[in-house]
């Protein structure tokens, strides 16, 4: 029997580690420590109910648990095979206890490549990630294809680069594969800026060999024999995950020279970012490895032709690279069967925002944004109303009800006015403010600009203090026309990715939520109650008791009247906190 506990950082903050402590300590107490392992795996995806523990061989997935129900799985579980109830997963919608995670709608359409491994295995174990077919696929390449040979097999599967800019990976590494040069580097793209992202750092902390082993076919089929992992120093477990990997891969002779006693060598080593979006960009990634400022360059020439100290260097994300092993083991058919014509293959992303099953999850592309809101996700919490969900993070727009039965795919978001970007999926309900969201992402765009172009560095901060006017209220209806101009001139004229798609949320909101913006501009009034410029909170003289409640909680005194007698609001001090509101016992004070 084993036991997997979630060992990704969601589930370690909430004590997974504790959790793994005390099961060891009570099974010692029954001498049950050699018949039962446990094991603290990569992440189950399944966030909004961690920590979890998942009891193998009978697959029982126990949900919330805490270090105080470790006795009562041993005793009851292990010990007498029953299973403890009010630990399994409830179907909200049916009502019913589900005891296997197969039966959950939350994994019932997923389908795990990129994520084959998280949650099955102990990530500081290579014996584990080998008893799972690790490192055959390498043997493989270097035994059986030349590099050529297996370029095509990634060029004839169809994947493309899942970092955002959805480049064939195949034809990506023919083009470096062409460049001759004394030394060539593979660098694999960890730096994942997007707000709400967690795809790469969770396939880092439950299956980082999954990547090594990519990155040495790659090098293989390019021509390298060094490997770079670029990845943001707020990561610290994946980071110290990664470590322990790359050695026990240079102990068993996967990494180093003449791996399976061929003359290939390959190793790989870590580089550290220090948080800047901007830097998810190849070049700017590049230059920030170098020790240089993080900051685009034109291109020509390519990374393929001039990157890292000016070699011929191939960059792929962690997503992309998880891919590669089970497309040369299953081979280009079986992947290329799996998705739409022009985007094949399955798509991890991290579901967030005001649903209920926040989490990561990985799907076949072509699957329609309904059935991954409303059937994997579980719906708008609290029984709100879907208003939007942002996908492609910052650089992605806001879709709205009329696409939710648009498939998923490259070509068919980019259509709708979004983006597939990395994998950020955050869904918005009744209350959220669209003009507030497009202001939210400006202002992290702002921040995260280099500056090295006029169009980004200027026109984002116009865009920004646009939006800035028209959530106070100050706002004119010649605004909204700037607000498109602007957008458009910033999207042609970026020198990078970052700049020329950091539009997107405004001209998305405004695509698709027009009224909402006319309403702050003409109505002077936030129709979803999020733009405190433009709130006043009222008190009805008919229902004001007189009980001092809300004056009495006030934080800047903006509230005054006699003891049983109606209360009034001073609209030049309040703050707009909503302390009055939440203290009121008559429902007296409402937001104007």
């Amino acid at each position: 029997m084993h036991l997997l506990i979630c060992g990704g950082t969601g589930c370690k903050a909430s004590s997974s580690d504790a959790i793994a402590e005390k099961l060891k300590l009570e099974l010692a107490a029954n001498t049950l420590q050699d018949e039962v392992q446990v094991i603290l795996t990569g992440c189950f995806g399944f966030c909004e109910k961690g920590p979890i523990v998942k009891v193998l061989p009978d697959n029982t997935f126990y949900i919330q648990v805490t270090p105080e129900d470790a006795a009562e799985i041993v005793k009851e579980h292990v010990v007498k095979g029953r299973k403890v109830e009010r630990l399994l997963y409830v179907d909200p919608t049916k009502k019913t206890t589900i005891e296997d995670s197969k039966h959950m709608g939350f994994y019932r359409k997923q389908m795990r490549i990129a994520l084959r491994n998280c949650g099955f295995i102990n990530p500081e174990n290579i014996d584990e990630y080998i008893a799972r077919e690790g490192y055959q696929a390498l043997g493989k390449v270097l035994t059986e294809y030349n590099p050529q040979q297996t370029i095509d097999i990634i060029k004839k599967s169809g994947l493309r680069g899942r970092g955002g800019g959805g480049f064939p990976t195949g034809l990506k590494w023919e083009i470096a594969s062409k460049n001759p040069a004394d030394q060539k580097y593979v660098v694999c793209n960890a730096d994942e800026g997007d707000p709400g992202a967690f795809m790469d750092r969770s396939i880092l902390e439950g299956d980082p060999h999954s990547v090594l082993e990519a990155m040495a076919i790659c090098g293989y089929c390019i021509g390298a024999s060094k490997g770079l992992i670029y990845i943001r120093a707020e990561y610290p477990l994946a980071i110290k995950r990664l470590k322990v990997a790359i050695d026990q891969a240079r102990e068993y002779g996967l990494l180093g020279n003449n791996i399976f006693g061929t003359e290939f060598s390959f190793d790989i080593e870590l580089r550290y970012g220090a948080g800047a979006f901007v830097c998810g960009e190849e070049t700017a990634l590049i230059h920030s490895m170098e020790g240089l400022r993080g900051e685009s360059s034109n291109k020509p020439p390519y990374p393929a032709q001039s990157g890292y100290l000016g070699k011929p260097t191939n960059v792929n994300n962690v997503e992309t690279f998880a891919n590669v092993p089970p497309i040369i083991l299953k081979g280009a058919d079986w992947y290329f069967s799996i998705g739409t014509e022009k985007s094949k293959g399955t798509k991890v992303f991290a579901l967030a925002g005001k649903i209920n099953n926040v989490g990561l999850i990985e799907v076949p592309m072509g699957i329609t944004l309904r059935e991954v809101i409303f059937e994997i996700g579980g719906g708008i919490k609290n029984g709100k109303r879907f208003k939007a969900v942002q996908t492609g993070g910052p650089s992605g727009g806001c879709l709205t009800e009329k696409h939710l039965d648009t498939p998923i795919d490259f070509d068919n978001l980019v259509a709708a006015g979004s983006m597939m970007g990395s994998g950020g999926m955050i869904v918005m309900d009744e209350d959220d403010c669209m003009v507030s969201v497009a202001k939210f992402y400006l202002d992290f765009t702002v921040e995260e600009s280099c500056g090295k172009c006029s169009p980004c560095r200027i026109g984002n901060k116009r865009l920004y203090e646009l939006l800035d006017r028209i959530t106070k209220g100050e706002g004119t209806m010649e605004d909204l026309e700037r607000l498109r101009n602007l957008s458009q001139v910033i999207k042609d004229t970026s020198l990078c990715g970052l700049g020329q798609t950091s539009p997107n949320p405004v001209l998305s909101t405004l695509d698709n939520f027009y009224d909402e913006y006319v309403a702050h501009v003409v109505d002077k009034k936030c129709p979803s109650g999020q733009c405190k410029s433009l709130m006043k909170y009222i008190i009805d003289p008919e229902a004001c008791v007189g009980c001092t409640a809300c004056a009495r909680n006030c934080p800047v005194n903006a509230i005054s009247g006699e003891r049983k007698k109606p209360h009034e609001i001073n609209q030049s001090i309040c703050i707009k906190c909503g302390a009055c509101m939440d203290k009121c016992k008559f429902d007296a004070i409402s937001i104007k």
